[in-house]
């Protein structure tokens, strides 16, 4: 990879878990011959991203909760993938994973934290249990992620990309937990960045906008999704497949950018950021008095089968817990 500390190593040898005959990774790539995670790679983004970084020459290890849907995922790669079931929220089982990979790959040279699930509806209605999930899987999940990685991101003077949203630019009602949890991982990933400097590991974060994963199927029967939508540009309500954000997100890695924006247009709104908060408070206040309560429930709560998966897991031992991440 370019950039400052990627060294040549000697490569590991793959342990496959799908037997294809490879092909030949993208002429050129800095990822050729590198080991990249991703977490939440059952589906949606994390899913094409694995495709995508193996296509590039990489060999990926896709870390979610489903590990047939995590083979299924594989599918697509250029070369065989290494597929480890585990809980961003638990850490040791995040801890186990690093010596997973490093074992059967090497160490990490890139640690995508993508994981990710979201609930709509008004913040007095929404069970504190399920609004604390979502916090503990997008923010306390990247927080595990990077620190069960760091050695190796150490040793290989690395990568770490943290999936952030829109979501972070400003805060929209009745999507309070994803809003807190996405601005707070995008905060945690700066104060990380300047950390991990002085030790040539880099830290990127990439902004999404709306993406065609499960997390927005239906949106137009999701009454807070579609007030969203409904008052964004032309050209902002456009939803984007997960195979292009996925090519954006591998361009951004192999750059070692310090911001990837999917779609491109978005780095142009980081300095009207200060006007977002007022705008959304404006259009919102305007929505919430022409609808009621009722209005805002139909269709609302947790969005996709990821996240459905989650929560009515029930938690009595991660192994039992039948869910996928994936934003």
């Amino acid at each position: 990879m370019s950039g400052r500390g990627f060294l040549p190593r000697r490569v590991a040898r793959v342990s496959r878990s799908v037997a294809r005959p490879p092909s030949p990774p993208l002429d050129g790539s800095p990822l050729r011959g590198r080991v990249a995670v991703v977490t939440g790679a059952a589906r949606g983004v994390g899913a094409a991203l694995a495709v995508a970084l193996s296509h590039a020459g990489a060999r990926v290890a896709l870390l979610g909760r489903e590990e047939e849907r995590l083979r299924e995922a594989t599918a697509g790669m250029s070369s065989p993938g290494l597929c480890v079931e585990v809980d961003v929220t638990d850490l040791g089982g995040l801890e186990a994973a690093a010596r997973e990979v490093e074992a059967r790959l090497g160490p990490a040279d890139v640690v995508v934290a993508n994981a990710g699930i979201a609930v709509s509806g008004p913040f007095r209605d929404t069970d504190p249990d399920l609004w604390r999930r979502v916090v503990e899987v997008n923010l306390l999940g990247a927080a595990n992620t990077a620190r069960a990685f760091l050695p190796h991101l150490t040793r290989t003077r690395g990568y770490f990309l943290e999936i952030a949203s829109t979501a972070a630019f400003g805060s929209a009602p009745m999507m309070s937990a994803y809003c807190a949890s996405k601005a707070g991982a995008e905060s945690f990933a700066q104060a990380l960045r300047g950390e991990l400097a002085p030790e040539g590991i880099g830290v990127g974060i990439a902004y999404l906008h709306w993406t065609g994963t499960d997390m927005i199927d239906g949106l137009d029967d999701n009454p807070v999704l579609r007030a969203l939508r409904a008052h964004q540009p032309w050209f902002a309500r456009r939803v984007q497949t997960p195979a292009r954000v996925a090519g954006l997100l591998t361009a951004g890695i192999e750059r070692r950018a310090p911001a990837v924006y999917a779609p491109p247009w978005l780095r142009w709104c980081q300095p009207l950021r200060p006007v977002f908060p007022m705008l959304v408070t404006h259009i919102s206040r305007r929505e919430l008095r022409q609808r009621t309560g009722p209005d805002f429930a139909v269709g609302t709560g947790l969005l996709g089968a990821g996240g459905l998966a989650d929560w009515n897991a029930g938690r009595p031992s991660p192994r039992h817990r039948r869910d996928a991440y994936g934003n």
